[in-house]
């Protein structure tokens, strides 16, 4: 073989090769990352800042929204239960008794929401309410028509019964804005806010108030609901941005509602309260802030509005943002945050750059002189041995480089490469018998621990299902008992309980006016309720245990103790018995409507088949359904859910007179192309990990194909919806 060498002129050492390029990239990346460090710095500002505020507002609007819908939407769901009778509220000639009932109820509703106030006010001056002025202690207010201390204050024990008088005190219904106000808007209103210096402490608060009407629309009064704003500058001072900025509600005047600073939104002048303006607070940042809007006008603020503010020497980034909601409340939402908070850190962060990429660019100079010694002298090294090594017949070449030091190492090379050629041929063709082998073996393997772990599933679940049906079925049996025995009795109860009504009310007829020991005992047990009530409730009573009897059945057609056993049976009794059992997954929760289940049977004989098995099948059929359909709910709110409501249609037929056809269709979020080719394949699941085996469908498929003989097919559309068609013959043997 024949060695070619290039001129000196030509080549360059292998150290001046490494060092001089690899020097001038990092001094041109140092260089550019400084420059943009620096750039990227100063505009990060801008966009972080408007992230954080961004980020802040939308918190902060969550919460208003969140905070201030609790009182309109309980004075709402109160006066609905006044206008339709369900609530009582005529305390005037009402005995005590009442009155203190109506005082619970509202102590009832301040133990469960954070308000400060409820009660309602009516047009005859009179009116009750629960109180939380120092956010602890619940008391119960109750006046009469009139002054002078006509409302008393009374202090309640824990199941808000009314202890002691704390306090009396004079009140009038009609000089109060929190009356005046909804009333003369006849409508749902914000109040205007108002203040006061109770024992407890200074007291502010924004109140909801809604004129209330009974069942024939004519004005009783109003309701009102009250919240401490107080609580608002707590929450805006939890915020991140509250560390280094200000967050403060304005009104329209200019009035300060509530800050994220220490200083209250109202001062103390001899013990009494007033309003603090935002020009007048003692926080400059506010001051400033609230000026620079004055001469705007607070009224002409109506959109989003950015800018910056130069305070002592620093800028800072505001933010305006108009809040209002449809009960009338128009208030300013305003966020400030210095331009150092993001400063700092970005010129800490550029000039640690600066200094890390010079350090790079020393230390990388340093390893470059070290490597190229490094790299030299072993080449060289081997470049000899290789020289000395080449005895062979080589058939390969290497390219010549232009680099004198590795020009001499790929001739050696170039003489080693053709006995290596060979040697490596022979290896390669080795190599691949062997693999072949491998492969073999390995999917003989494969296919023998998929039989088994199928094969062994199978077991598992036969013995579950069968274990199950057994427990399911002497559970069944043992409730049957009493519950036939309770609703066997409920006829006698109810004959009893007519007849001791009719005397009673035969007593009455022929005795009006009995003694005042029977009056009052009739008064303490609510006869009159009693009489009306009794009959509901034993009704009542009939019908759950009518309902516990047709769950107790559904579970035993379902359970199917002679699963085992071949025989005719109505499919759909098999079908109504596992819906029966998922009623529970089927109705509406809270988060979501019902789930709609659509049953177009057609008619149907008996088919001879393993009913129990069947019954497996259409549970496993129909969870799938319904965690389709509950998946995909999780999408969409309550409202878009009701306009295209969650369904699952269960159609029967027979086809060609010798086929039973079934077919379970959901509207859900659907299978993909590439999952249906898989849905019958053992372990195989689009679940959670934790949420399903995969064996559900694929043990369903077996079930059906070959069990019974039939068919299992799975047709859906991503986005649209699945159905699964059953067909089994109406026949599986002669005779």
């Amino acid at each position: 073989m024949k060695t070619h060498y290039l001129s000196k002129a030509k080549a360059f050492p292998l150290q001046i090769v490494l060092i001089v390029p690899f020097v001038i990239q990092i001094f041109a990346a140092v260089s550019l990352v400084g420059y943009l460090s620096f750039k990227n710095g100063q505009r990060a500002v801008n966009d972080l800042a408007e992230q954080v505020i961004d980020r802040t507002s939308d918190v902060v609007d969550e919460h208003l929204k969140s905070y201030l819908s609790i009182p309109q939407t309980l004075n709402r769901i109160n006066a609905d239960a006044i206008h339709r009778g369900i609530l009582d509220v005529r305390v005037g000639g009402a005995s005590r008794r009442h009155r203190k009932t109506l005082g619970k109820y509202f102590w009832d509703q301040m133990q469960t929401y954070d308000l400060s106030y409820i009660g309602i006010g009516l047009t005859t001056g009179e009116g009750i309410g629960a109180a939380r002025y120092d956010g602890k202690t619940i008391t119960i207010d109750d006046w009469t028509a009139k002054p002078p201390n006509n409302n008393s204050t009374y202090a309640t024990d824990n199941q808000g019964n009314r202890t002691q008088v704390n306090a009396q005190w004079s009140w009038n219904n009609f000089s109060e804005p929190w009356y005046t106000q909804p009333i003369a808007a006849g409508k749902p209103i914000w109040a205007k806010i108002i203040t006061a210096n109770f024992p407890t402490g200074p007291y502010i608060s924004a109140s909801a108030s809604r004129p209330i009407y009974d069942s024939q629309n004519r004005l009783l009064g109003m309701i009102a609901t009250d919240i401490h704003l107080l609580k608002l500058s707590n929450f805006l001072r939890s915020l991140d941005i509250s560390k280094s900025g200000q967050v403060f509600l304005l009104e329209r005047d200019g009035t300060l509602i509530a800050s994220s600073g220490t200083e209250k939104p109202f001062v103390l002048v001899n013990q009494d309260i007033r309003r603090l303006r935002a020009i007048d607070s003692s926080d400059p940042v506010i001051q400033n802030i609230a000026r620079h809007l004055q001469t705007k006008g607070f009224e002409s603020i109506t959109k989003d509005t950015d800018f910056k503010l130069e305070l002592k020497g620093k800028r800072h980034f505001v933010h305006v943002i108009p809040w209002r909601d449809e009960y009338g409340l128009d208030w300013l939402l305003v966020l400030s945050v210095p331009e150092k908070t993001f400063m700092a850190q970005i010129n800490a962060n550029t000039q640690t750059t600066i200094a890390l990429c010079f350090g790079a660019l020393i230390l990388a100079c340093a390893i470059g002189v070290f490597t190229s010694h490094w790299v030299v002298r072993p080449i060289l090294h081997l470049n000899l041995a290789s020289e000395a090594m080449a005895s062979g017949n080589l058939s390969q070449t290497v390219k010549i480089s232009g680099i004198r030091e590795l020009d001499t190492l790929s001739n050696s090379f170039n003489y080693m490469a053709g006995q290596l050629h060979e040697s490596f041929t022979a290896l390669e063709k080795s190599k691949e018998e062997l693999e072949d082998r491998v492969e073999e073996r390995t999917i003989e393997l494969k296919n023998t621990l998929e039989e088994l772990r199928r094969t062994q599933s199978q077991v598992i679940q036969s013995e579950k299902m069968s274990s199950l049906g057994q427990l399911v079925a002497g559970v069944a049996h043992e409730i049957n008992n009493p519950v036939n025995f309770i609703h066997g009795n409920l006829d006698h109860i109810q004959e009893y309980t007519k007849d001791l009504l009719a005397f009673v009310q035969l007593y009455q007829q022929h005795n009006p006016n009995p003694a005042s020991e029977i009056e009052i005992a009739a008064e303490d047990i609510d006869l009159e309720f009693l009489q009306e009530d009794l009959p509901k409730l034993l009704s009542s009573m009939k019908v759950g245990t009518e309902r516990i009897r047709q769950i107790v059945l559904s579970l035993r057609n379902f359970s199917r103790i002679d699963e085992a056993e071949f025989k005719s049976v109505d499919i759909h009794e098999g079908i109504d018995s596992t819906l029966m059992i998922l009623q529970h997954r089927l109705k509406a929760k809270p988060e979501q409507p019902e789930i709609e289940v659509i049953k177009d049977y057609g008619t149907v004989p008996p088919i001879e088949c393993y009913a129990g098995q069947l019954n497996q099948v259409f549970m496993n059929i129909l969870v799938n359904a319904i965690d389709a359909l509950e998946e995909n709910n999780i999408k969409r709110t309550y409202q878009e859910i009701e306009n295209n409501p969650s369904r699952i249609k269960i159609r029967t037929s027979v086809v060609n007179s010798m086929w039973l056809e079934i077919a379970i269709a959901d509207n859900g979020i659907g299978i993909s192309q590439e999952f249906q080719q898989r849905i019958f394949d053992p372990f195989f699941t689009t679940k959670p990990i934790g949420k399903g085996t995969g064996m559900g469908m694929s043990i369903s498929y077996q079930i059906v194909t070959e069990k019974h003989g039939g068919k299992l097919e799975c047709f859906s559309t991503s986005g649209k919806g699945t159905e699964f068609i059953i067909q089994i013959p109406l026949r599986l043997r002669n005779g």
